[in-house]
């Protein structure tokens, strides 16, 4: 059964793997299968780690310290919505960028090699490949949910309440899932062919890190270098994510659609050079 699903998805045209219903009924006849493999990784994850899952709440704090002594105490930077903003404001709405951050960080980091570390799904099984990064954004996906509690008691601790608006979370989270696909299928298979993309991983995401709104909000952005970050989608997501969270603004729903519009692209143009190429994989491997 398998090897016929295989075999119908290499002569598949073009067309049929840019539409997105296609690409979500093929994944889901492996529904049991997403589901167990993304059990698997996050178990594997923590095998044998002392702190096994505080560890996902343990990179995105050390990595908030950091950056909250940076760029709060030594650059006294501040968002600026509210006048009355403390430090303790700016170092929340700063985890709002770097929960962000921290998932399509992973995504990007863990594609290149996703392939090449399951030789024996490529080259000894039929398998389909493409439920690999699928697993992989699940995976990342439960660490951000986990990383998300925090920040919720964190909020809830210093304000006594959290805003209504912060039920808007998951739905914000929505486009982010897509937008993870699509960089996961990409770097999954462009790492099969070109080993030395792991070496531009970090650059790429440092880059990311600092056109993604995270240290600072949009509207301080100069004219000047405002395309760089309002047409990046992950820079609209945080900014979405703090104005709703951190200060009780409803979405923008019109460019809320725009940015999910450009992940689901994002999405599908993944998914069909994934599945272009994933029959070359066993000859490279």
């Amino acid at each position: 059964m398998l090897f016929a699903e295989q075999s119908s998805s290499k002569k598949l045209p073009l067309i049929r793997l840019l539409l997105p219903w296609e690409l979500v009924l093929h994944l889901r006849r492996h529904a049991e299968l997403i589901r167990q493999f993304t059990l698997r990784d996050v178990l594997q994850r923590y095998r044998g780690s002392y702190l096994g899952v505080f560890w996902s709440l343990l990179r995105p704090l050390c990595s908030l310290a950091v950056f909250f002594v940076v760029f709060g105490y030594i650059f006294q930077s501040r968002f600026g919505h509210d006048a009355n903003e403390s430090r303790v404001d700016y170092a929340l709405a700063l985890f709002c960028g770097l929960i962000v951050l921290d998932f399509i960080a992973e995504c990007i980091s863990r594609g290149p090699t996703l392939i090449l570390s399951n030789p024996n799904y490529v080259t000894k099984v039929v398998f389909p490949l493409e439920i690999l990064p699928v697993s992989a954004v699940g995976a990342a996906l439960v660490h951000m949910v986990i990383s998300s509690i925090p920040l919720c008691l964190a909020y809830f601790f210093v304000h006594g309440s959290l805003h209504l608006t912060a039920l808007f979370l998951p739905v914000i989270f929505i486009p982010l899932v897509f937008l993870g696909l699509g960089v996961m299928w990409f770097f999954a298979s462009l790492g099969v062919f070109i080993r030395d993309i792991n070496s531009f991983v970090p650059v790429l995401i440092t880059i990311l890190m600092y056109v993604s709104a995270i240290f600072y909000p949009i509207s301080k952005v100069p004219p000047a270098m405002l395309p760089a970050v309002i047409y990046n989608p992950l820079a609209v997501m945080v900014d979405n994510m703090r104005n709703a969270f951190m200060w009780g603004m409803p979405l923008n729903w019109s460019q809320y659609l725009c940015m999910s519009a450009v992940c689901i692209i994002i999405m599908v143009v993944g998914y069909a050079f994934f599945m272009r190429t994933k029959s070359a994989f066993a000859d490279v491997i």
